[in-house]
């Protein structure tokens, strides 16, 4: 490691300790807090490294008139704290500097927020727009410096499986698929247009067709979408490309990596090993969800028969009707009191705009309005599900609507139950996806689930004769602790079956041709069978440093506007930057 010696510092503000004690040194950093005693002066000095006290003789006024966050030099001596004064939540705790000389490097102005303490009270955007100051508090700059070391630790371990990093382009072309892209106008080609790369998909898979075999890179990725806790407009993301494989080999990469980076970074976190594979219409029938916190217990069950024919007649005539009837069980509730499940019953109306929720609690007896219209059979095939000392509530609906209703419930009982571990941590790989889903502005009224150059499982001849909805694709993504981290698929290398699964949302052949000629040209000259994945590194620090919020893992992060409020983006250009892109803004309305 090169030196961090220089003629502001001997040491750090982390290293000294008592092996110093009697040594001249000299340190620089920023005045963290200052405390005057009177006779004394401390004033914590802190670098990217720690925090180091020092102390002064008293009466200083020079010295008293230096605000926080002001850049030091200090001279001095270490020497040895008193025993009750050692802090033993800091590396250099059992030392202090007696300063013997000081020299004001940059004197900072009064702070917008203090920078001490992390007062979680300060508003967010006046944090963003003074971000420097922000990441000197101590949570987020631990959190950027954490991700940095799981960044190399990726890094490594993406070497040691045998992947070579490569770097792709950063302006491409626009894809007709996924979010909106962010367009950059060119100056050399009047009303031509670069595109930022959403993911660098198609870059990666000519990469195969070079032959290169295994590719990642840390991918940075840009999508014009909405915004919120968990979604950024700018992200990075692992990217990698595999060729001669087929799924288990894709999914091994992960198998291998996210248990260890997360005993990694997460010593006390209890990590299962076993990482089932779960086909989507199973997670949608037990989860409620394709990305399934398997931390929580609770299974949800499909009671549409047991219900079919029965006296609840508004579950019995829905049914008739097309309906689908959850059943989630809540384990060890049944002496909750009746204010419990009344706020549960609001909360099926309010957010889950149900009509109502309708339950039996299993105590010695079953009770409730909707045991009283069940015969002792149907009773006794509800009680199975549920258990003793449990209650099990009910969703009625279509079956899109109730999985995802039931889902949204299964996760609200599992919080409030108290079910889910915080220090667990569970991996599953959520496959079988549907190739297609229905969409109304598709020209044929289907697009693509996910990648649209995913391998369909399904032939030339069934992609012409079966039911697009029917088919699935050989894709899958990575749940970790009810999050999407990762999604990824075999690749359709075969240009026929590319044409008819592009021709079945509605892009013909010169479309594809057009949108796409580079890597449709290059699967004429022998493309090998490959497939990859990405994980979401910003979402995945996120996770393992249990943040609420992805702006609390990203250096330099926008609003959820879209703004970067420190530095004035978006912001407008001149009328001279807009001729030389050929380029006219209309005003609104």
């Amino acid at each position: 490691m090169l030196s961090l010696k220089s003629k502001y510092r001997t040491h750090t503000c982390g290293e000294l300790n008592k092996e110093n004690v009697g040594q001249s040194v000299v340190l620089s950093g920023w005045v963290h807090r200052k405390r005057d005693h009177g006779a004394l002066l401390f004033i914590d000095l802190r670098d990217n490294y720690g925090i180091t006290q020092c102390v002064f003789d008293g009466g200083n006024d020079a010295l008293e008139k230096v605000h926080p966050e002001s850049v030091i030099k200090i001279t001095g001596t270490v020497v040895a704290r008193d025993e009750a004064a050692v802090n033993d939540k800091i590396p250099t705790g059992a030392i202090e500097v007696k300063a013997e000389s000081w020299e004001v490097l940059t004197n900072a102005d009064v702070l917008p927020f203090q920078v001490f303490g992390d007062d979680d009270t300060v508003a967010e955007d006046l944090r963003l727009k003074y971000r420097y100051l922000d990441l000197r508090r101590e949570s987020l700059h631990r959190n950027i410096l954490m991700r940095n070391k799981m960044i190399k630790f990726i890094r490594d371990k993406m070497w040691e499986m045998g992947f070579s990093e490569f770097q792709t382009p950063v302006l491409t072309a626009s894809s007709p698929e996924g979010a909106r892209d962010f367009i950059v106008p060119s100056r050399y080609h009047h009303g031509m247009f670069y595109a930022l790369p959403q993911a660098p998909q198609q870059f990666k898979q000519l990469l195969q067709i070079s032959g290169f075999d295994r590719y990642f890179q840390i991918a940075p990725c840009f999508r014009d979408e909405d915004l919120r806790a968990d979604r950024l407009l700018e992200f990075y993301q692992l990217d990698l490309e595999m060729s001669f494989v087929d799924l288990p080999d894709i999914q091994a990469v992960g198998n291998t990596l996210m248990p260890a980076l997360i005993k990694e970074f997460v010593p006390d976190a209890k990590v299962c090993e076993d990482i089932p594979h779960i086909p989507f219409d199973e997670a949608m029938l037990k989860y409620g969800s394709d990305k399934p916190d398997l931390r929580n217990p609770i299974i949800i069950s499909d009671v549409t028969e047991i219900f079919r024919g029965s006296d609840f007649g508004i579950f019995a005539n829905a049914i008739e009707q097309g309906a689908v009837v959850r059943a989630i069980p809540a384990p060890n509730s049944a002496d909750k009191p009746r204010s419990w499940f009344d706020k549960l019953g609001d909360y099926a109306v309010k957010e889950l705009g149900l009509g109502g929720l309708g339950y039996i609690v299993f105590a010695d007896e079953a009770k409730g309005p909707v045991a009283k219209k069940l015969d002792a059979e149907r009773i006794a095939k509800l009680r199975e599900i549920s258990g003793d000392n449990s209650s099990l509530f009910f969703v009625c609906d279509k079956e899109e609507v109730a999985a995802k209703a039931a889902g949204k419930l299964r996760n609200k009982l599992g919080e409030d139950l108290g079910l889910i571990n915080p220090k667990e941590f569970r991996l599953c790989w959520i496959e079988a996806f549907p190739f297609f889903e229905e969409d109304e502005e598709s020209p044929t009224g289907l697009a693509f689930t996910h990648n649209p150059f995913s391998y369909p499982m399904a032939t030339l001849e069934e992609l012409k004769t079966k039911d697009p909805l029917s088919i699935k694709a050989a894709q899958f993504d990575m749940v970790l602790n009810g999050a999407e981290i990762c999604s990824g698929g075999l690749r359709n290398f075969n240009p026929e079956i590319m044409l008819r699964c592009f021709e079945i949302t509605g892009y013909d052949e010169e479309i594809v041709k057009k949108k796409f000629g580079g890597m449709y040209t290059a699967f004429q000259y022998g493309a090998p069978p490959h497939g990859g994945c990405a994980f979401g590194l910003d979402r995945l620090v996120q996770i393992m440093l249990d943040e609420p919020n992805l702006r609390e893992v990203v250096a330099f992060p926008t609003n959820q506007r879209g703004q970067d409020l420190m530095m004035g983006s978006p912001s407008e250009v001149t009328e001279k930057q807009l001729r030389e892109v050929h380029i006219q803004v209309r005003k609104k309305g």
